[in-house]
């Protein structure tokens, strides 16, 4: 039986920066991936993808080309899919603690004349190819096989001593969460942002030190937007959504435009030194897509912004999102709340059963347009202005694919400085959309989290 539960148990998702564990669904193409793993022994995690999750073992010497050699599998507890795109390290004194590079990944194809005590199986990897067997023999205890086929050329998995995907040594990888911060030089630190209160750019860059923690699992591995204010808020901003190379912190994403042909570079980072290096960069505003990287055709993330009316009572806004998670918990649909940093407040939905942007949007509209029947005074589902005199829009667009909406935790670049910040509903009434101020969010995420379970939730 599959079951993510035992990995989540024995993992603190605060201080390792492994995926939590959430069964997906399988994709016609079936996704291996190798993993180097330094810890108290070396060894290397064998996982294929099967049934929504990674099956896994623990491979002590590693998978050998020799045709000869049986090479010792341990089965350990199922892992989410999204881990195989983790490299990186393992705090000491968490389970598994070291360092995990990616040796290699692809797909795989299970044979017909598999066994119930034997998976036979080609692999189509980089580095491992051909034909393979597992064989059980004993409890969690398996063997690896190379068996005999055309695949030429393959002697030593040793040889290997770099990750398949970044380049990076094992070495390289463990150094690099100690010394990437300290390579980013931070420019014209004393540089003023914000003027009333004033906030410097220093002070921003350890503003995004210090919430990295919460904030990378909404952020990492989606593609990104950022407003860019080079010189402060007061003068000229603007919207970056395109690829730059300017340091080795930022990952590529080439996305093919449909209507002209044309390809884009967009990008997305994967740990605090690519937050920090935008940081740099003078981004202080951060923006997401609602899908991930590895599967951007299919949304995981929906959003409603509730926009008011611009001088409307604080009493109505609440009261709108009230309504909306009212209709929500209608439909069984667990909803997180925070403060958009400006006039309204945020509902966001967790939701991975939906297939397609297509029916991800029309989803979204359709609750939107529901508010708009039932207190057709109150809300409207239409973006024009002059559509929402003495109304509430509830903005369902966002939830359409290239679409963005604000990170939690990221600093909104109004003439104030505020931040968008999660909080439980039990706060709705007592904190305003636009009432966390830096300090307040860095108090608060002392605290305990209001939004722990998000990526818990199956829905």
């Amino acid at each position: 039986m599959n079951n993510l539960k035992k990995y989540n148990q024995k993992r603190n998702f605060n201080n390792t920066s492994e995926p939590v564990g959430k069964k997906e669904k399988t994709k016609k193409k079936l996704r291996f991936v190798v993993q180097h793993h330094l810890a108290r022994k070396d060894h290397y995690d064998f996982r294929l993808e099967l049934n929504g999750v990674l099956k896994s073992w623990a491979i002590p010497k590693g998978p050998s080309y020799n045709t000869k050699d049986k090479r010792l599998a341990i089965q350990v507890e199922d892992h989410p899919l999204e881990y195989r795109n983790f490299e990186g390290v393992i705090p000491k004194g968490e389970y598994g603690g070291g360092t995990v590079m990616i040796f290699d990944y692809g797909y795989w194809e299970p044979l017909e004349d598999s066994k119930e005590n034997a998976l036979k199986f080609n692999l189509y990897g980089k580095r491992l190819k051909g034909k393979w067997t597992l064989i059980h023999f004993k409890e969690d205890n398996w063997l690896l096989i190379k068996e005999k086929d055309s695949v030429k050329g393959f002697k030593d998995i040793n040889k290997f001593k770099t990750s398949i995907k970044t380049k990076r040594t094992m070495k390289e990888i463990e150094n690099e969460k100690e010394t990437c911060l300290k390579k980013i030089k931070i420019t014209n630190p004393n540089k003023v942002i914000f003027k009333n209160p004033k906030v410097t750019k220093l002070e921003l860059v350890n503003y995004y030190k210090k919430v990295a923690k919460k904030m990378l699992p909404f952020l990492k591995n989606r593609i990104i937007s950022t407003i860019r204010c080079p010189d402060g808020v007061n003068k000229t901003c603007f919207f970056k959504k395109h690829f730059e190379n300017t340091n080795n912190y930022l990952n590529k994403i080439i996305i093919k435009n449909k209507s002209s042909n044309d390809e884009d570079d967009y990008y997305y980072i994967t740990d605090v030194c690519g937050l920090i290096s935008e940081v740099q960069m003078n981004s202080y505003e951060f923006h997401t897509w609602g899908s991930n990287v590895d599967n951007l055709n299919h949304p995981n993330i929906m959003v409603f912004d509730l926009d008011p009316d611009e001088k409307m009572n604080i009493k109505k806004i609440r009261q709108g999102v009230k309504d909306l998670k009212s209709i929500l918990d209608e439909f069984s649909l667990i909803s997180f709340l925070k403060t958009s940093g400006g006039k309204g407040y945020h509902v966001v939905i967790p939701i991975n059963s939906i297939k397609t942007w297509k029916e991800f949007r029309k989803v979204a509209q359709n609750i939107a347009k529901l508010m708009e029947t039932r207190w057709p005074e109150k809300y409207t589902s239409n973006i024009r202005k002059e559509k929402r005199k003495g109304k509430i829009f509830i903005d369902w667009i966002r939830n359409t694919k290239s679409s963005t909406s604000v990170a939690p935790y990221s600093i909104r670049l109004r003439k104030k400085p505020s931040v968008s910040m999660p909080i439980s509903w039990e706060e709705l009434d007592t904190i305003k959309p636009n009432g966390i101020t830096i300090q307040k969010a860095l108090k608060k995420i002392k605290n305990k989290d209001p939004w722990q379970n998000f990526f818990e939730i199956d829905q």
